[in-house]
């Protein structure tokens, strides 16, 4: 049952749809299902590796989506010096983090593919941090720069084969391994010290500039540099600066993703509500000469919050059988006027979970119980 106090499902998505249009994004439809080669080939890409397939009546393995960008990837051409804009608003098929099990989900967000530029970086992050501020809960959202940490890697020394692991041990934040294999490959001692200390990289902009200027100039590209602050300074000065965070530990597959990479967290919720980055290496892949950047909203862990908060309904109010609907109605929208939500049964449901319990007896609500 859906929560009076966070705004998921409906009332969300079109949150979200309206933001986007605003700035002028077009909505992207697309069949329920791709050819299974498409996501075959690019599984690492997935969040999760369960796919659900069927065969055709032409004899083609074809797989319901379990992803939302490679469809866009697929289905688009390159458009020369402009970039497109869309987003969408689409069922995915997958194996929820919470159920273990196939789940259709949907699952909301854009893709900005063409000539990327620093505006077109700022612009798409920005609509990230004004998609959690839709979820109305207090928000993070995490920004790292992937080339800045492959520039750090290659100057440590880092063979090309070992940078996954690397990688890994990153977004893990667990420095200790991360020192113990770069002693295991001979790396000097100081650059995986660095290394380490730009892995555990972490605050506001401005917190982490003068760290960043003091230890990185030099020895990363100047052009990964300057972007990364001329993007993180312009989020900074917006409304929602507050919310945004320089956080190195936040990577992804670098077979796919480079340049900016990054996940936004709500209050209450473990796994990230958002996630994305600028994937050039995927569309290369995938034999496309545009860059690209975007964004997934992921609806179903918004509403795992629901299904763990601690009340289904803020009232629960039991009539009687022959109860004036009229009176009951006017009873019902005003405790509604209060902001609560109101459920209106004649028994007490099986394993319901109620801040209070009324009862309407005789043109009146009584309060029966308040476990607030």
């Amino acid at each position: 049952m859906k929560s009076a106090q966070l705004p998921t499902g409906e009332s969300l998505v079109f949150s979200l749809r309206e933001l986007y249009d605003k700035y002028g994004y077009s909505r992207y439809k697309m069949n329920k299902f791709e050819e299974y080669d498409l996501y075959a080939k690019n599984k690492d890409f997935l969040i999760s590796d369960g796919v659900i397939t069927f065969t055709d009546t032409n004899g083609k393995l074809m797989a319901l989506k379990p992803d939302v960008t490679l469809s866009i990837v697929k289905n688009t051409k390159d458009v020369g010096a402009f970039v497109q804009k869309l987003y969408y608003n689409e069922n995915v098929y997958r194996v929820s983090k919470g159920t273990h099990s196939f789940k259709e989900i949907t699952q909301v967000g854009l893709e900005a593919i063409g000539n990327i530029d620093e505006y077109c970086i700022f612009e798409v992050l920005s609509l990230a941090a004004q998609s959690l501020g839709c979820t109305e809960k207090n928000c993070i959202l995490e920004i790292s720069h992937l080339g800045i940490l492959s520039d750090v890697m290659k100057y440590a020394g880092i063979p090309q084969g070992e940078a996954g692991k690397v990688i890994h041990f990153i977004g893990e934040k667990n420095v200790h391994e991360l020192l113990s294999f770069c002693e295991s490959l001979n790396i000097d001692k100081d650059k995986a010290e660095l290394l380490a200390k730009t892995a555990k990289v972490y605050g506001t902009f401005d917190e982490v500039l003068p760290w960043i200027n003091a230890n990185l100039r030099g020895i990363a590209d100047e052009k990964n540099i300057e972007t990364f602050q001329n993007v993180i300074g312009a989020l900074s000065e917006e409304t929602y600066g507050g919310i945004v965070r320089v956080d190195f530990s936040v990577v992804d597959d670098l077979r796919y993703y480079n340049g900016f990479v990054f996940k936004g967290f709500s209050e209450g919720i473990p796994n990230s509500v958002l996630s994305g980055g600028q994937y050039d290496a995927l569309m290369k892949n995938m034999k496309r000469k545009s860059g690209a950047i975007g964004f997934a909203v992921y609806l179903d862990e918004l509403q795992s919050l629901n299904i763990s908060s601690k009340y289904d309904v803020d009232i629960l109010l039991i009539y009687g059988e022959n109860e004036n609907i009229f009176s009951l109605n006017k009873e019902i929208k005003r405790l509604m006027a209060n902001g609560e939500s109101v459920l209106a049964q004649k028994d007490i449901p099986e394993e319901i979970k109620y801040k209070k319990l009324m009862k309407f007896e005789d043109g009146e609500v009584k309060n029966i119980e308040n476990n607030a």
